[in-house]
């Protein structure tokens, strides 16, 4: 596949993301995550609290609550519990992995990375790089200007 179309959904899918995490419930950061495995979408994710747990991602002081789960976390879970696999997949996500989401990526069999705005701690990325995991950085910006062409 030439570049240029590789280009063209890998932004659409990281719109798809963008527009995903907007479902998160969390204040502080709304972060969405799709999956994509034989450029067919196999799972999605938003950050938030996990499932039966009330809604509300910050306590009282305004700070994140230890067990709310990440975007690519929900995202892999969901594919855990169904009958696909992420091995060879990519992962869409709109901030980039932590350090121990991006030990559940690379455990999980996921290939690619694609990402839009970088975490302050960057060292998710390096481990991803330092396992083989292929990683692409393409800012928001450039995935909305497509969309107005």
């Amino acid at each position: 596949m030439e570049d240029g179309k590789l280009n063209k959904y890998d932004k659409a899918y990281l719109r798809i993301a963008t527009e995903w995490g907007k479902l998160s419930y969390c204040n502080r950061k709304k972060v969405g995550a799709i999956i994509v495995r034989d450029r067919m979408i196999i799972s999605d994710g938003y950050n938030g609290t996990p499932s039966g747990f009330e809604n509300f991602c910050e306590d009282d002081e305004g700070y994140t609550k230890w067990y709310v789960l990440h975007a690519e976390a929900n995202a892999i879970l969901k594919v855990a519990r169904s009958t696909q696999t992420c091995d060879g997949a990519t992962l869409y996500i709109t901030l980039s992995p932590c350090r121990e989401c991006s030990k559940l990526i690379h455990q999980a069999g996921i290939r690619r990375v694609v990402y839009q705005k970088g975490y302050r701690d960057m060292s998710g990325i390096e481990f991803l790089q330092k396992a083989g995991v292929d990683v692409q950085y393409i800012p928001a910006e450039d995935a909305v200007l497509d969309e107005e062409h």
